[in-house]
């Protein structure tokens, strides 16, 4: 589903430099949730470039103009999906990129079903990646999904997917989402975990521990899925936005 210029980040299906050797894409509007409770969610997808191979975190769409522009950065080499709910656009890159190596978070593989029907290797630990010297893997492990962070060191760019949310509230297009997203933690500017998904990460210890991890790697920038990223003073982002969980 396609969005407009105001509930998305146009411009959509392009390339936009957010650091050396790193570039988002903003991508179109998907609704997700329960059937009353739909919303509607800006997407976007993290490249970053390791010498000449490309590391493609949450594909969105892949646009005629968009397969183009990519290998004038370097040749797609991993394919990341990086929890359970954000796979849907991986057989597309696979497709069109096939000596790509694609690497999935836990349980994509039930819930894509027969969409995702060739081989992929799982983001189930946190080194041991041809990315390793210059990527931070971290699996952040809940009772629904886990999702994996990723921190790119040389750019202090931290990539998370749905552990933070923040939409902001000149997006939206009713009250009854901007009620919603406030209810949820996740309007910005003071997007957080969703609630909801707070009660699936029920080792609280270990989710804490992760959040220190990332915290200790003092990113400058946190480039979220959905809504508003964090392009300065990521750390204490990160502070604020966990702040329930860290006190």
């Amino acid at each position: 589903m396609h969005g407009g210029a105001q509930a998305t980040y146009p411009p959509l299906d392009t390339l936009k430099p957010v650091a050396d050797d790193v570039w988002i894409v903003d991508g179109p509007l998907i609704r997700f949730g329960p059937p009353l409770l739909r919303m509607p969610f800006p997407t976007r997808m993290t490249v970053i470039r390791l010498g000449g191979d490309l590391f493609i975190h949450s594909p969105t769409p892949l646009a005629d103009s968009l397969k183009a522009e990519v290998p004038g950065l370097g040749a797609p080499r991993w394919i990341v999906g990086p929890n359970r709910i954000h796979y849907w656009w991986i057989p597309d890159w696979h497709a069109a990129f096939p000596a790509a190596r694609v690497y999935l978070a836990p349980r994509i593989r039930e819930q894509a079903g027969g969409r995702i029907d060739f081989d992929c290797r799982t983001l189930d630990r946190a080194d041991g990646y041809p990315w390793d010297h210059s990527i931070a893997t971290l699996p952040v492990e809940g009772s629904y999904m886990t999702e994996v962070a990723f921190f790119h060191r040389s750019s202090r760019t931290l990539v998370l997917t749905d552990l933070i949310e923040n939409f902001e509230p000149a997006k939206l297009s009713s009250w009854w989402m901007r009620l919603l997203t406030r209810l949820g933690g996740v309007r910005d500017p003071d997007g957080q975990m969703p609630r909801d998904m707070r009660m699936t990460f029920r080792d609280r210890a270990a989710l804490k521990r992760a959040v220190e991890t990332m915290i200790g790697w003092n990113p400058e920038r946190v480039i979220l899925a959905h809504g508003r990223w964090y392009q300065h003073d990521g750390a204490n982002e990160l502070r604020r936005a966990f702040r329930w969980l860290l006190k």
